[in-house]
């Protein structure tokens, strides 16, 4: 597939995938003999981890770190699944928070309801 698709497929863009590939996020794609990168359905699942794992707010310095510890192949696991470990621990806690804020929100909304409601019974 090429880089348009690549990117099509994984809602990134064409300058990211570049980015990504240039620091060292992706190992270098192929080339066709033509100079265009060339994504084989390994790179795609990469990218698409990749793109979650950003979506997720994960730092770029961290991504780096797991891609590097992809490279060390099995004996990285253990480093792998305790970065993984960590970010899902943080990303529990921003949902606990959410969650708490939405509750927050949810009272304020129903306050003001019920405020517009009582004034306009008062007004009718």
């Amino acid at each position: 597939m090429t880089i348009q698709q690549a990117a099509e497929l994984t809602g990134l863009s064409v300058h990211t995938l570049r980015y990504y590939e240039r620091i060292g996020l992706m190992d270098p794609i192929p080339r066709a003999k033509n100079g265009h990168r060339v994504y084989q359905e390994h790179d795609f699942e990469w990218i698409v981890l990749l793109a979650k794992l950003r979506s997720t707010g994960m730092p770029i310095v961290l991504m780096q770190r797991f891609a590097d510890m992809m490279r060390l192949g099995d004996s990285g696991i253990p480093k792998r699944r305790k970065l993984l470990e960590d970010h899902q621990q943080k990303l529990i806690e921003q949902a606990q928070t959410i969650h708490q804020t939405l509750d927050i929100l949810r009272d304020k909304i129903d306050y003001y309801r019920s405020w517009e409601e009582e004034t306009q019974i008062n007004r009718g």
